[in-house]
């Protein structure tokens, strides 16, 4: 009489043991699908981010093609012989020590 009981309570230790396992596995995989659902999100949105930016991007660069500044001309030699030697007469009105 004895044994049936010590292996009833065996069995049900071993049931008791087999239920807890099962829930914390439970938990366990419901806080990692959790974290995985968050991240497919994040990504969705980081990749929706990027697609915005490089529109962005590409409309800053038109505007700015659009505004341009006109060309300058370049300067020609005679007048930048002639601003040297405005620069000369500068160093020449200081004081040597």
């Amino acid at each position: 009489m004895i044994d049936l009981m010590n292996s009833g309570m065996l069995n049900l230790a071993s049931l008791a043991v087999s239920l807890l396992v099962l829930v914390i596995g439970l938990v366990l995989w419901f806080f990692v699908n959790r974290a995985s659902s968050r991240s497919n999100e994040q990504i969705e949105l980081l990749e929706a981010l990027l697609d915005q930016q490089k529109r962005q991007t590409a409309l800053l660069r038109r505007l700015c093609e659009a505004n341009e500044p006109e060309k300058f001309e370049p300067v020609k030699p005679a007048e930048q012989v002639q601003a040297q030697e405005e620069g000369d007469d500068f160093i020449r009105l200081v004081a040597e020590r």
